[in-house]
């Protein structure tokens, strides 16, 4: 590589800057519009926008904070980075209109539209900022967009797409003019110093401030209670059905059932795959006995002996056999009051649910690229794959056996070929709705292992 290629690569990386900080800062200011729009009815995140507790309320600032951060940041460095390169003034763009026009590398769009994308990321940006700014916080009832008497906006909301190394994404945006507008927007101011220095100042002003420790604690506090909630809940879900499962078979549906069957019942068998295998087990024990009888491994049995042995296995099988029909049926009922149980707990700790949706949240999303393309390409192999079939074939036989259902094999060869289908439509909207939107280096490496 000549040293000419070399310096053309950095100096496309370096004009590339703005374009990648407007990039996080959007990103950023999109998972603060997701929280709204998901947990507090498209309001601002706070305690008076919703009745969810106080944990939830402060796990919730928490995340607020961390995109507000990284938000203002990517600002910066765009503002920094702008004024440095100058890629995006108007008197610019005719020299470099074939690095604007260019969001993926292939020259798609011209330098007016590019324009137009980083003009409506950046109203969107101010927006958000705007709302959780101190102003909005004495006056909440203040427009997101600050407006003077002799401003004209117009506002239309359309879709907009964002295109990231060949990852695209939809978002709605607020397309919204301004007109003869005197007051200086966060996009508008910039600086000249490093974002490094920036950053070094940051964290020097954070860790003197005589609050820095109260703020850690606060976090870390949080972060135990939402970890200490759900852990408490998975438990409880897992625990709960399993011993409202026992408890009433044994002490409620097992004295019914054997109440209403008894033993003067003809009824042995609960259908007729456990009569075959009754049928077959009591030939193979005939077969064994007349074996053992001639090679004289065993004690010399005339006809006679051996029907009595047979006889006798035959009243020893059917005694098992319903007890195993009974047991399918007390089954039946106590999953269903297990089932009850579980839907019970999950509708009176809804909290808890939101709660533990965000634990997840927070593990799976905090997770390396590596790891998150592992864990979907393993889950995905293990239920939809070449090899799932089988287990959803051993899975459904066992589920019949424990609830005394006769295995039909069309049924199971129906369910295998449409719910693994069903489940792998869900897995790749998923990571075309969701995870190409919050991590697409993870959608990328996905791509690349799978290929």
């Amino acid at each position: 590589m000549t040293l000419r290629s070399i310096f053309r690569i950095a100096n496309r990386w370096f004009s590339d800057t703005p374009e990648r900080a407007l990039e996080r800062a959007y990103k950023a200011a999109l998972m603060i519009k997701a929280i709204e729009d998901e947990h507090f009815n498209g309001n601002k995140i706070a305690a008076n926008s919703s009745n969810h507790s106080e944990s939830v309320i402060s796990y919730f600032e928490a995340d607020l904070k961390k995109y507000l951060k990284a938000l203002k940041v990517g600002l910066a460095e765009f503002k920094i980075s702008r004024s440095v390169f100058r890629l995006y003034d108007p008197q610019s763009i005719n020299s470099t209109g074939e690095r604007l026009g260019n969001l993926e590398g292939n020259g798609s769009l011209e330098p007016p539209e590019k324009q137009s994308i980083i003009l409506e990321k950046l109203n969107f940006i101010d927006q958000i900022l705007t709302k959780y700014s101190e102003k909005a916080k004495v006056e909440p009832s203040v427009s997101l967009i600050p407006l003077s008497s002799n401003k004209s906006v117009a506002s239309t909301l359309k879709p907009v797409t964002t295109n990231n190394r060949g990852n695209s994404s939809k978002s709605w945006q607020t397309n919204t003019q301004y007109q003869n507008d005197p007051l200086e927007t966060v996009a508008d101011k910039t600086g000249v110093v490093p974002r490094s220095i920036l950053r070094t100042v940051g964290r020097l002003q954070r860790e003197l401030d005589p609050k820095a420790e109260e703020e850690v604690v606060k976090k870390f506090r949080t972060s135990r209670d939402k970890t200490l909630i759900s852990i408490k809940f998975i438990l409880t879900l897992i625990i709960v059905p399993i011993l409202a499962q026992q408890i009433s078979k044994t002490f409620v549906v097992s004295p019914l059932v054997d109440h209403f069957r008894s033993e003067n019942d003809p009824t042995i068998f609960l259908n007729l795959d456990l009569e075959e295998e009754a049928f077959v087990e009591l030939h193979r024990f005939e077969e064994e006995v007349r074996f053992k009888s001639l090679l004289g491994t065993g004690p010399q049995l005339s006809q006679e002996d051996i029907e009595v042995e047979v006889k006798g296995k035959a009243i020893e099988l059917a005694e098992e056999y319903r007890d195993r029909s009974a047991d399918a049926v007390k089954n039946v009922f106590s999953d269903l009051i297990a089932l009850g149980f579980f839907a019970g707990v999950i509708f009176t700790s809804r909290a808890d649910v939101i709660v533990l949706k965000s634990f997840i949240d927070d593990i799976v999303y905090g997770l390396s690229d590596s790891a998150k393309a592992f864990i979907i390409i393993l889950f995905t192999d293990m239920f939809v794959g070449f090899h799932s079939p089988h287990g959803w074939e051993v899975i459904l036989e066992g589920i019949s056996k424990h609830l005394g259902i006769p295995e039909n094999r069309q049924f199971i060869f129906l369910f295998i070929a449409t719910f693994p289908v069903i489940l792998d439509s869900v897995i790749k909207y998923w990571i075309f709705r969701y995870l190409n939107r919050i991590s697409p280096s993870a959608v990328a490496t996905y791509r690349n292992m799978n290929e």
